[in-house]
């Protein structure tokens, strides 16, 4: 059996190459956080349309749900157009929705 080769390499050296790429990406301590590290909010993150309950519950919704199923990124690396997609595969409710939005954006 021939085997294939990508731009006269052969495939799994190739593939081997975007795994340590990946590792490294994925390693990156700027991108991904622990939950001790999620950001705390205060009194004084609260505002008219984000109140601090709304932000504690977003918090924990985001140590909870997000934290599941993959590494949670740091709350600013989170882009916006992700989170009605996530929470719909997560189940949340639309108000769980609107906290963790909130908490998310809070550290933009």
């Amino acid at each position: 059996m021939k085997r294939v080769n990508v731009m006269g390499r052969p495939i799994v050296s190739s593939m081997a190459l975007a795994f340590v790429v990946l590792l490294f990406v994925g390693c990156n301590k700027n991108l991904t956080t622990t939950t001790d590290s999620v950001y705390v909010p205060t009194a004084a993150d609260a505002t008219a349309t984000a109140t601090l309950a709304d932000l504690e519950a977003g918090r924990s919704i985001y140590i909870n749900y997000c934290g599941k199923c993959h590494m949670m990124y740091a709350t600013a690396n989170v882009p916006a157009s992700v989170i009605p997609n996530m929470a719909s595969r997560s189940g949340l409710s639309a108000t769980q929705t609107s906290q963790v939005t909130k908490f998310i954006n809070l550290r933009k």
